[in-house]
């Protein structure tokens, strides 16, 4: 930092009246080089006001003489000066006292001038000396050398002055160069002050603009920079902080070992105005020498909010849950039900059981019930309990400390519980989870926390738990396969969901969606209700033991045989047939299959089978497609084309 920025030292000089003419005449030497102010003080106040000086740090050193040196060194930790007494100064006073008699005592605050030996020799005189610790050792040393019949004093101010009181002549001790030796002493301390002050600020700029509580200290301890927070949490403005001993402001952020050891300190936490922080100690090093410390609290509650922040950001690869009830497609008053149920555990926190043959969309319902509840700005995360050895899914679920086994990531890694934070874990064939886990799963339901493998510290998770299973698990408990206190825990919330022979309203609704969505994704512009239509017996007969999952499969087989016919074009659906197999056996029949049986009977839409269905339906657009084994779709075509080509059949 240029010179010509920083300010002028600021000196305060505390004095007794006599010493503050000599202070006085040679301040005039040094106005351009520092503010000097002088303070006339009693005895008594010298302490009070240095400490005052300490507190409002308006001065960068303080100057005075005597035993009130000694004292203000000893009981601040703040520059002071002391005006010392020369050779030159001693042997001047001398030389005056000698005027006035040829015995002189010398009294002196706590030790004695060796060299005074000499100098009266040279004078000629005879000189007793003498020392004191206190006003009251004073007065009776001057009251003992008034009874010897001395006549003259030399020594400091308050020496001087209790001389006089008892009627013996006082002679100042210092003289003007012991002054301005004591401001340039003073002078090269203040800008050291100076320079560190401008350091200090500069710091202070730094730490008032981050958001945590923050301070700072010296190596003596003392406090160098605090920011705002900091300051509303200790309860006193900067002001009157700065330069204190951090442990005269609290005790328990005292950062005396990190100044000592230079060690960092982590994670210990403490309390105010009711909110738990964080906190850190630092040692700061200059040339790898401590200099100072560094203490910041973090607000626990914000760290929490950022690993929340964080560990959702993962969503984006892949912990997120896709699908919403409106995308659960069926009209069958077994899927309403199934729904109705799933939308009330939405609005819960509590775990789900669901229970379902495979297929049925268990999976599709846990994240439809995450994305309606509170959690769905949460991770959804998904793992299949079968699909793992015991030793892996045990990784995968509670995670691992770094070293734990041979191939660990180095670090550690976190396991799904942990990267469920605040979301929705789906344990999809929980039944076939190995006995020992159910034991560790079952832990962290009732703890909610999780221990890693290798690992010794609980962490906290907020997850809620969605199971899933096809099997019975009553039957499993009683084969002594699953855990019946796991079980109790996971069957908080039940949703079965039925399978698709059980509700065989949805088969064409569904078929119809999924079909469409699988042209869509092979570019197909063939419409969907046309040429579904005629499948529709088939399927309708089928009793489907995939369940959606296979009516998924079949209609994604049908829409790439379906891609390589054109617009208008006959399509062989005998053909397709032949590439699904499993249709082939629709009715038990053999020879032909029922599936090429239902397609070769498949009703003709003439006029008159139209019209004779509507009159037996009394006009019921539904019923009258039950009878003709078509979907509703079809005959709304099939009306719409007799409407074009016979006006008159309109009224139908």
């Amino acid at each position: 930092m240029p010179a010509t920025s920083l300010r002028k030292p600021k000196i305060c000089v505390l004095s007794y009246h006599g010493l503050s003419a000599l202070v006085h005449h040679v301040i005039p030497e040094f106005e351009q080089r520092a503010d000097i102010s002088v303070m006339e003080v009693a005895y008594h106040d010298a302490l009070d006001l240095g400490r005052e000086i300490k507190r409002r740090r308006q001065y960068d050193v303080i100057v005075t003489a005597g035993r009130n040196a000694a004292l203000l060194r000893s009981a601040l930790s703040f520059p002071v000066v002391s005006i010392k007494i020369t050779g030159y100064d001693l042997l001047e006073a001398l030389t005056k006292a000698r005027a006035v008699s040829d015995h002189i005592g010398v009294v002196i605050y706590r030790e004695k001038i060796r060299e005074l030996e000499a100098i009266k020799d040279l004078l000629q005189v005879r000189v007793t000396q003498r020392t004191y610790e206190s006003i009251e050792d004073g007065r009776a040393c001057f009251q003992a050398l008034h009874d010897q019949g001395l006549k003259v004093v030399v020594g400091s101010s308050r020496v001087v002055e209790l001389a006089n009181a008892c009627g013996i002549s006082g002679i100042l001790v210092y003289s003007e160069d012991s002054v301005r030796q004591a401001f340039e002493e003073a002078l090269q301390l203040a800008e050291l002050a100076v320079l560190e002050a401008a350091r200090y600020e500069n710091l202070n700029t730094i730490v008032r603009c981050l958001h945590e509580a923050v301070l700072t200290v010296d190596s003596h301890h003392r406090i160098t920079a605090i920011n705002p927070l900091m300051e509303r949490l200790l309860g006193t403005q900067a002001g009157s902080l700065l330069g204190r001993d951090l442990c005269e402001v609290d005790p328990g952020l005292s950062l005396e070992n990190v100044l000592m050891d230079g060690e960092t300190e982590v994670d210990s936490v403490v309390q105010y105005e009711g909110k738990s922080y964080v906190m850190t100690k630092s040692a700061i090093r200059e040339l790898n020498v401590i200099t100072g410390a560094i203490l910041v609290l973090y607000d626990a509650q914000a760290i929490q909010r950022a690993d929340v922040t964080v560990r959702s950001r993962r969503k984006s690869k892949g912990l997120q849950a896709r699908y919403h009830f409106q995308q659960i497609v069926g009209i069958s008053p077994a899927l309403k039900q199934a729904r109705a149920v799933a939308e009330r555990c939405a609005k819960s926190q509590s775990t789900v059981l669901i229970t379902g043959a495979s297929g049925t969309g268990k999976e599709l319902f846990a994240q439809a019930i995450h994305n309606a509840s509170s959690r769905s700005n949460g991770p959804f995360v998904a793992l299949n309990c079968a699909a793992f050895p015991e030793s892996l899914l045990e990784s995968e679920l509670f995670g691992y400390e770094d070293g734990t086994f041979t191939g660990a990531r180095k670090g550690g890694k976190p396991g799904l519980f942990e990267s469920a934070h605040t979301g929705t874990l789906f344990l999809d064939e929980i039944g076939d989870m190995p006995t020992p886990l159910q034991t560790r799963l079952l832990r962290v339901l009732q703890e909610r926390e999780v221990v890693r493998l290798g690992g010794l510290q609980p962490i906290p998770v907020d997850v809620r738990v969605i199971a899933a299973t096809h099997c019975q698990l009553i039957e499993r408990i009683r084969e002594g396969k699953f855990r019946a206190d796991l079980f109790y825990r996971l069957n908080i919330l039940r949703l079965s969901l039925p399978a698709l022979q059980e509700r065989p309203e949805d088969i064409g609704p569904l078929a119809l969606h999924l079909l469409q969505q699988s042209l869509r994704r092979q570019g197909c512009s063939l419409p969907v209700n046309q040429v579904l239509d005629p499948m529709l017996p088939v399927l309708l007969k089928y009793d489907w033991p995939g369940n959606v999952r296979e009516l998924e499969n079949i209609m994604e087989r049908l829409a790439a045989y379906l891609a390589s016919f054109e617009p208008g074009a006959e399509i062989d659906y005998e053909g397709f047939l032949l590439e699904a197999p499993e249709l082939q056996g629709v009715g038990q029949q053999s020879e032909p299959t029922a599936a090429f049986a239902l397609l070769a009977n498949a009703p003709k839409l003439d006029t008159a089978t139209v019209l004779n269905a509507l009159e037996r339906a009394r006009g019921n657009k539904q019923l009258a497609a039950d009878i003709l084994g078509v979907s509703r779709t079809t005959l709304w075509r099939k009306l719409r084309d007799l409407q074009s080509a016979y006006p008159e059949a309109s009224g139908a």
